[in-house]
This record gives C-alpha cells, sequence and structure tokens, in this order.
C-alpha cells in the first residue's frame, strides 16, 4: 500500500522548504522560530519554522518518522482529522517553546520534530499494540514504552539543557498529539483507557515540576 497523498505533500513541504533555507541564508533566518521575531508581531515563525531544518540529518531523521507512522493515524482518524493534529501539534510545540523562552531573545529553533512527535503520540494512542524496533535493540518495544520515556527524557533534557535540541517543543508537540487525538477519535478514551492514562504520566509531571518551580 503507497503513501497516502496528505504524507507525501507534507513531506514535500518540509524538503522544498528546508531545501530552499539550506541555500537561502536569510530565507532561513527570516522564517525560522526566534523568540526576538516573535515579540517584533512575526508570528508566522511560529509555524513556518516547522517546515526548515539544520541540515539534511535533521530533516531525514523526522521525515523518516514521519514516512512510518502518518499513515497510520490517517487510516484512523481520516485525512482532515491527521492534518488538524499535524498542524495542531506543530503550534502546540511552538506555543511551549515559546512559553519556557519567551525572555530569551535570541533564542531560536527549526524543525518538524513538535509535529512528528504529535503524529507518533497520536499513533501509539490509537495503536497501543503498536511495536517499535530500532538499531541495536534486538527485541521491538511497545510504543507507549517509547512514548513515555521519550517524555521524560525531554524533561529531562528541559531541565538541564542537553544538546542543540528543542526538547520543549517535542514536549509540546506530544500533548499537541495526545489533547487533539481524544478530542477526534473520542473511542480511545473507552477502547484505550489504560493507554490514555499512562500516556498523561510524563505531561502529568512536567505540569507539577513547572509548578515546583523545578523547570
Amino acid at each position: 500500500m503507497g503513501l497516502d497523498i496528505v504524507t507525501i505533500v507534507i513531506i514535500a513541504a518540509n524538503v522544498i522548504i528546508s531545501m530552499k533555507g539550506f541555500n537561502d541564508f536569510s530565507f532561513f533566518e527570516k522564517y525560522k522560530f526566534n523568540i526576538g521575531g516573535i515579540h517584533r508581531g512575526e508570528k508566522i515563525r511560529m509555524f513556518t519554522s516547522g517546515f526548515l531544518h539544520a541540515d539534511t540529518a535533521h530533516l531525514f531523521f523526522n521525515m523518516f518518522t514521519l514516512y512510518f507512522f502518518a499513515d497510520e493515524v490517517i487510516r484512523s482518524v481520516g485525512q482532515l482529522n491527521f492534518i488538524i493534529i499535524y498542524v495542531g501539534s506543530l503550534m502546540v510545540g511552538s506555543l511551549l517553546s515559546y512559553y519556557f523562552h519567551k525572555n530569551e531573545f535570541h533564542y531560536s529553533a527549526v524543525g518538524a520534530s513538535g509535529a512528528v512527535t504529535g503524529v507518533l503520540y497520536s499513533a501509539i494512542l490509537l495503536h497501543p499494540e503498536m511495536r517499535l524496533g530500532f538499531m541495536f535493540v534486538p527485541i521491538p518495544i511497545p510504543g507507549y514504552v517509547f512514548g513515555i520515556g521519550y517524555l521524560l527524557y525531554s524533561i529531562y533534557g528541559m531541565k538541564n539543557r542537553i544538546g542543540n535540541i528543542g526538547h520543549d517543543a517535542h514536549f509540546g508537540g506530544a500533548i499537541g498529539g495526545y489533547v487533539l487525538t481524544i478530542l477526534l477519535a473520542s473511542w480511545v478514551l473507552s477502547d484505550n483507557i489504560t493507554m490514555v492514562a499512562l500516556l498523561a504520566i510524563p505531561i502529568v509531571l512536567l505540569y507539577v515540576l513547572h509548578q515546583q518551580g523545578k523547570i
């Protein structure tokens, strides 16, 4: 079965816009996520930054992940709802990044990671039986174990500012994918309530840590 046309269009848009950014510095600077630019009223950056990438490896990893999980979500909720989940996750990722970095005027970020993480979290909610295989890991692990572990690592990364990675955008994307999937596919609350509860754990943990001033 071939890729859904929506998945193809989104991957193509990411590749075309990212390639433009690789070769046009002014274009990249104009449309990347940047706190100073957003404060100047350039809110469009919160959306356009999700189609730019730092380099080809960054682009490939995000599109490779999207390739594996997008159609799983589309088959469950339909094309329109998938687009809502993708764009919504992208925007929630940007909003959470803005919230945590709003006073860092030089803070910048790019990448579809927030949107892709939202799609991944949505796929896990919709298909709790999903198992993921990785290089160097001989046994596929349950999708929910990966999802929870990934968000716990994101909390750790946010707290300790690990690497040149937008951990908050990843986390925000997961929140977007989680909430929008529950709203658009409310049957998961009756069919997969245990998974809904498990995947909420990192989100609640982040809220508690933030309320305590630890993040």
